[in-house]
């Protein structure tokens, strides 16, 4: 006989996998190492003003803010992957450190807006929850 806490486990949706990422306080967290790592030597004062508020993020969905938090993490993790995908790379320069840290980046950056956005648009606020 299966267990039947494996069984509900496996039986996840890809909805649930992703509010569940979106919901969760160390994606933002991470992306803000990724990004200091890729702007702070030569230091960028734009793109290094993503940092503050991904941690602020992270620090709210601690405290309770689940859905405000994954909303104010999938607009700045959207708006950081177009800024960055509007600087150019060479073919060569995206096989190095330089360039996989980049690529993990963005698509970190891609991950947390979809799911983050996931999270916001359906997910539920604790007064909500309650009264249901």
């Amino acid at each position: 006989m299966a267990n039947t806490d494996t069984t509900e486990e496996a039986k996840k949706s890809l909805y649930q996998n992703l509010r569940a990422w979106g919901e969760n306080p160390l994606p933002p967290t991470l992306l803000a190492t990724l990004i200091t790592a890729q702007h702070m030597r030569p230091f960028q004062l734009f793109p290094m003003t993503f940092v503050p508020v991904l941690l602020f993020t992270s620090y709210a969905n601690l405290n309770g803010f689940e859905k405000d938090s994954a909303g104010i993490s999938a607009a700045w993790s959207g708006l950081y992957l177009i800024l960055a995908s509007r600087r150019k790379q060479a073919f060569m320069k995206k096989w190095g450190a330089r360039g996989i840290v980049r690529g993990t980046t963005m698509g970190l950056c891609l991950v947390n807006m979809v799911a983050g956005g996931l999270a916001y648009t359906l997910g539920k606020k604790d007064e909500e929850e309650e009264s249901d």
